[in-house]
């Protein structure tokens, strides 16, 4: 396997972020440097790349390599970062595509703190203003001494001022509203955490906006 061959000491360039697309050019995982050269190697997927070069030779946005082409394109075309076997050196993929697998997975959401966090963009569900995390809490909407569950329906963000105002009382009952009714999310499974500005450019060009901009960013 490929991965057993490339030196040791590159072991954070083989953790990074790879976006997965299915063969319909789909975003649907993100996954590593490390499971991506495996996929390559076995021919299950194919890096895609936005060369300028290879723009101006081909007329196209974005061009295909299998394992072997990539090599050479690496060769050809060597970047900053470069996972070094062997035999050869090789770029780190930003973006592969699957070449079977054409579904979208969907998976339970999990309940926690983060995903909650996710939903409500870290704003506050009563002022609508945003905080750092460590200055929101988790509010039950209806008190859990009145019955109420710690559930995705029931539990928002509410920063400490609005919180401590409420108290254990329903929104209405302190003079206060929701800015928007809490619900569990539908979320697509790489879609843990919203896009930012840190990831990979080309990322872009696959994501649909519309799932990272919505409560919690849909996984």
């Amino acid at each position: 396997m490929i991965a057993s061959r490339i030196f040791d000491g590159q072991t954070i360039l083989l953790d990074r972020q790879v976006l997965v697309l299915n063969r319909l050019w789909q975003a649907v995982n993100v996954t590593t440097v490390r499971r991506a050269f495996t996929l390559l190697f076995q021919g299950e997927a194919e890096v895609v790349t936005t060369s300028e070069n290879e723009r101006a030779r081909a007329g196209v946005d974005f061009y295909t390599h299998d394992f072997e082409s990539w090599r050479t394109f690496s060769e050809q075309e060597p970047a900053a970062e470069m996972i070094r076997t062997v035999a050869f050196r090789m770029r780190v993929p930003q973006t592969i595509v699957l070449s079977i697998f054409d579904r979208l997975p969907r998976q339970e959401i999990r309940f926690t703190r983060h995903n909650l966090f996710e939903r409500d963009r870290n704003t506050c569900q009563y002022c609508a203003k945003i905080f750092d995390r460590k200055e929101l809490n988790l509010d039950h909407v209806l008190p859990r001494d009145r019955g109420g569950r710690t559930t995705w329906e029931n539990i928002v963000c509410s920063c400490i001022p609005c919180n401590t105002r409420k108290a254990n009382r329903l929104p209405h009952e302190a003079g206060m509203r929701l800015i928007r009714e809490p619900l569990r999310p539908r979320w697509r499974p790489f879609a843990q955490q919203p896009f930012s500005g840190n990831k990979p450019a080309e990322w872009r060009h696959f994501l649909d906006l519309a799932y990272w901009n919505v409560e919690l960013g849909q996984e």
